[in-house]
C-alpha cells in the first residue's frame, strides 16, 4: 500500500473548529507529525487535535528550528524530509498538523514543497485561520461593502507598514509579538488606534483579549497574538 501525506489545519485553538474532514483524517492516521521549534517542548497543534487521536497512533515530533544559520536549517529540513519519507515508504497515512490553515503562514507550506515531487499522494485539508475565528467571536465583521482588508505580517519594514496602513480600511496584523510597540505606534499614526483589539491564543483555555493596546506589556505578548483594527468604530 502506498503511503499518503496529509497537511491538516487544526484552526486557532478550539478543537470543535476542526472540519469534519480534518477529524476523519486525524482519526485514521498511522503517524501524526507534531512540528515544534527547539524552544518549545509541547505542541499546541497536537493538543488541539488530541481528542481525535486513536490510542495507538504514532506521534512523530519533528524540530523545525527558527534560526538564521543556513547550514543548520538545511540539515534540519533534510533530516525531517527523510523521516517523513521513511514513514511514507512504509505505506503509512502521515498527518502533518498545523495551526490555523496549512497554506497561511505555515511551516507546512515548506514541507509540501519538499515532498510534492516525491511521488507520494499529498492532500491538504484547510483550517480556520485565527483572524476569522477572532472576527466571529467578537461579532466583528472583517470587511463589508467596499472595504479594503489587508492581512499583513507586523515584521515587514516600517516603510511598507506605513504604505499599507495609509490605504486600507481594515487590517489584520499577524506576528505582532516581535515589535508590538512599533505596531501600536503605527496604528495610532494612521487612525486605527482607538479601534484596535488583540487576541492572544484564541480558543485556548488561556485566551486573552485586549481592547486597550496601550495597557499591554510589550514583553508579555504571546507568539499566538493577532490584532484586528479598523479606521471606524469597532462593532
Amino acid at each position: 500500500m502506498a503511503g499518503i501525506f496529509y497537511g491538516v489545519g487544526v484552526g486557532p485553538g478550539d478543537p470543535e473548529l476542526l472540519t469534519l474532514k480534518a477529524v476523519e483524517v486525524i482519526r485514521n492516521a498511522d503517524v501524526v507529525i507534531a512540528p515544534k521549534t527547539e524552544k518549545k517542548e509541547g505542541s499546541t497543534a497536537l493538543s488541539i487535535a488530541h481528542p481525535y487521536l486513536k490510542t495507538d497512533v504514532e506521534i512523530l515530533r519533528l524540530v523545525f528550528p527558527m534560526v538564521n544559520d543556513a547550514a543548520t536549517l538545511a540539515n534540519a529540513w533534510e533530516n525531517n524530509k527523510n523521516s517523513i519519507l521513511a514513514e511514507l515508504q512504509a505505506g503509512k497515512k502521515v498527518v502533518f498538523l498545523t495551526l490555523g490553515d496549512p497554506m497561511f503562514y505555515s511551516t507546512y507550506m515548506y514541507v509540501y514543497r519538499l515532498l510534492k515531487d516525491s511521488g507520494y499522494a499529498i492532500e491538504t485539508i484547510p483550517g480556520v485561520p485565527a483572524f476569522c475565528a477572532i472576527g466571529s467571536q467578537l461579532g466583528q465583521p472583517l470587511a463589508e461593502g467596499n472595504d479594503i482588508l489587508s492581512i499583513i505580517p507586523a515584521t515587514m519594514s516600517e516603510e511598507e507598514l506605513d504604505a499599507i496602513l495609509g490605504v486600507v480600511d481594515n487590517v489584520v496584523l499577524m506576528k505582532v509579538y516581535k515589535n508590538f510597540g512599533q505596531v501600536v505606534a503605527k496604528l495610532k499614526q494612521h487612525g486605527f488606534g482607538e479601534n484596535s483589539v488583540m487576541i492572544s491564543r484564541c480558543g485556548l483555555p488561556d485566551e486573552q483579549i485586549s481592547y486597550n493596546l496601550d495597557e499591554v506589556d510589550p514583553t508579555s505578548v504571546n507568539y499566538l497574538s493577532t490584532i484586528l483594527a479598523k479606521k471606524r468604530k469597532l462593532g
